[in-house]
Formats: C-alpha cells, sequence, structure tokens
C-alpha cells in the first residue's frame, strides 16, 4: 500500500485562524518523548498569560510516546517557559515548554532538563553563553529519499550547494524562509540562516543564550521547524549521517564561552577548557548523539571520534578555535563534535560540568544513562 502525501492547505485554515476567541486563549503544550522527538497538544485557559506561573500543569499517557508503562501511565508536563505562537497568531495564544515529571514530582527518565538546570544555576555567575548551530536535512516523507533529488539517482557532487543561489544549489528555500520568520515571531534568538554542503541540508543558529535558555531555545525552534515543514509536506531528518557516502553528514557544532573568555587575555581560559574537555572525551562522546560514529569519521570536516584534537581554524578538529579569536586573543571556542540529534540539555549540562565543575547529586553522564536503566 502506498503512502499519500497530505499537504496543508493553510489559505483555507486562514479564515478561521483569525477569528476572535471571546477572551480565551489556546496553549500548546509541547514535549521531547522517548526517542528524541517532539509532542504537543492544546488546551484552552481563560486569559491572557502573563507568567510563568499562572500555567497551570497537565499530563499526557506516557504509554503511548514510550515514557512510561501502561499500568502508570500519566507523565506529567510542568510548563519551563512559553513563547508567542506563530500558527495561531494573534489572540495572545502561546507555545508552552514543557519538562516531563514522575508522578512523584521527579523528573522522567527523559527529561534531562532538570539535571542541566542545577548546573546552570550553580555556576550562573561564570555567565556561560551558548550558540548551536543545527544542522537537518529534508526528506520526502513518502519514500524517505532527500528532499528534491532526482529519484533513484544523486545530483551533481558536493560544491556549489553551500551557501548557493539559485535552482538545481538550493531546495525548499521556501521551508527555511518560513522557519525563519516563525522563530523571530516566537522570539527565539535565532541568529541566522545558510544551506550546507549537502543539498537538501540546512543550517539554522540559536544563540548566543545563556544557560538553560540555550536548551529551551533549540528545542523550540526544532520543534518550529517540524510544524512549518508539516505545512508543505517536507520531512525533518536530524540523522548525523541520513545519506553514507561521499556527503557531509549534520552536526549540531557548539560554540561556547564564559565571562572571562570574553575579555582581553580570555586564551588562557580558553586553553584550560580545551584541556578539561580532552580528559573527558569519551564521556562527552557518549552524549553527544546517537549514530554519530557514522559522522566523526576524519572526513568530510570532521575528527575521528576515538582521537581529541583542537587547532586554530581547523574544521578537522574536534574544538575549534576561530581565527579572529586565536588573533584577538580571547572570544570563544565551537565543539565540532556533537550530531544533529543531540539533546541540548545533555551537551551544555556536560559542557559547565566539564569547565566550570560539578554539582552534588549531578552527573550527566549518569543522567543520559537513566535513559536505559530499568524503572
Amino acid at each position: 500500500m502506498s503512502l499519500t502525501l497530505h499537504v496543508e492547505n493553510t489559505a483555507l485554515l486562514s479564515k478561521y485562524i483569525n477569528l476572535p476567541q471571546n477572551g480565551s486563549i489556546i496553549a500548546e503544550y509541547i514535549w521531547i518523548d522517548s526517542t528524541g522527538a517532539m509532542r504537543s497538544k492544546g488546551r484552552t485557559l481563560p486569559k491572557k498569560i502573563t507568567s510563568l506561573e499562572q500555567l497551570p500543569q497537565w499530563n499526557f499517557d506516557g504509554s503511548s510516546t514510550g515514557q512510561a508503562p501502561g499500568h502508570n501511565s500519566d507523565v506529567l508536563l510542568q510548563p519551563v517557559a512559553y513563547y508567542p505562537d506563530p500558527f495561531r497568531p494573534g489572540n495572545d495564544n502561546i507555545l508552552v515548554l514543557t519538562e516531563c515529571l514522575k508522578n512523584d514530582g521527579t523528573p522522567n527518565k527523559f527529561n534531562h532538563r532538570n539535571a542541566a538546570a542545577k548546573l546552570m544555576e550553580k555556576f550562573a555567575d561564570q555567565e556561560v553563553w551558548f550558540g548551536l548551530e543545527q544542522e537537518y536535512t529534508l526528506l520526502d516523507p513518502v519514500d524517505g529519499y532527500i528532499y528534491g533529488w532526482p529519484k533513484g539517482g544523486f545530483p551533481a557532487p558536493q560544491g556549489p550547494y553551500y551557501c548557493g543561489v539559485g535552482a538545481g544549489k538550493v531546495y525548499a528555500r521556501n521551508i527555511i524562509e518560513a522557519h525563519y520568520k516563525a522563530c523571530l515571531y516566537a522570539g527565539i534568538n535565532i541568529s541566522g540562516i545558510n544551506a550546507e554542503v549537502m543539498p537538501s541540508q540546512w543550517e539554522f543558529q540559536v544563540g548566543p543564550c545563556t544557560g538553560i535558555a540555550m536548551g529551551d531555545e533549540l528545542w523550540m525552534a526544532r520543534y518550529l521547524l517540524d510544524r512549518v515543514a508539516e505545512e508543505f509536506g517536507v520531512l525533518v531528518s536530524l540523522h548525523p549521517k541520513p545519506l553514507k557516502g561521499d556527503w557531509n553528514g549534520a552536526g549540531c557544532h557548539t560554540n561556547v564561552s564564559t565571562k572571562s573568555m570574553r575579555i582581553p587575555g580570555g586564551m588562557k581560559d580558553i586553553e584550560e577548557a580545551i584541556e578539561k574537555l580532552a580528559k573527558r572525551h569519551d564521556a562527552h562522546i557518549k552524549l553527544y548523539g546517537k549514530d554519530n560514529a557514522q559522522r566523526l569519521t576524519g572526513r568530510h570536516e570532521t575528527a575521528d571520534m576515538h582521537t581529541f584534537s583542537s587547532g586554530v581554524a581547523n574544521r578537522g578538529c574536534s574544538i575549534r578555535i576561530p581565527r579572529s579569536v586565536g588573533i584577538e586573543g580571547y572570544g570563544y571556542f565551537e565543539d565540532r563534535r556533537p550530531a544533529s540529534n543531540i539533546d541540548p540539555y545533555l551537551v551544555t549540562g556536560i559542557m559547565v560540568e566539564t569547565i566550570c565543575g560539578t554539582v552534588e547529586g549531578v552527573d550527566m553522564e549518569k543522567e543520559y544513562e537513566r535513559e536505559i536503566a530499568e524503572e
């Protein structure tokens, strides 16, 4: 049986989306499921929300998302951030990012935000800034093949597509532009977009964001991307190597700085951080995304995943120091190891843990291992 492609009829929807709501608002509650995908459902609230504390806790059936057993299936949704809703503009409608909690109020085993937030809070005085470069690939949802590629074949080799302009070099720009505007409307600190090295592969950047806000905003930007692509009838893949062969993989390069790194003389602190990262290379790799071994091969602008390295302006290293930082002697560094499918809470959490210090009762490596532990 063949699949049928369904594309949203947004023109028809528009005459309803702008109807008044008689003082009520719609809040779309969003969470991360057991596979790293996003889920959401909407509810009506009686008035405009002006603070996080006004948002009620909610719940869902965790047995349907792989987050709870059937005999004890309720998972609680605790609001942690909210944003204007670009899909229901006007009427004060919002998107609500939530943490998943068990009935006793402790984090569900797939909720890594809770642990990361404790690290961010303890080391808030170091003002850790992050900027994440989210790469992704567009797929045909019917056959799973790269979107826009000739069926059963390949486009010309890599070369003309990175930051490309023009037909035959760029695919699905409308989706990317729509996502960009949706992020800006929602208040996401999106800092740019570009076409990537493989055709139908794109990137958007979020940041700089401080502390836990980095994970929050990347997850929300991912949600917006999925929703926009849904309307165009296109699938978004975060797999780090969606197509084997002589094609670039997809990463989520992580740019990091502390307050002391951003002032003259900060290179000393950058170098000290890199030394700390070298000692915990294996622990970081464990948290840097599934199937990342397919991407970190030492080819296609990556370092081999089994070897730690660093260098100035070298995209074949684990850690890259930008040329401008090397010249000025302060700024930030880029960790090029994280895959496109990372949980940003795990990555930013272990980064702070490694370069800033630990918090009693928090271990990001063990935090990740909770996913596969028996309940």
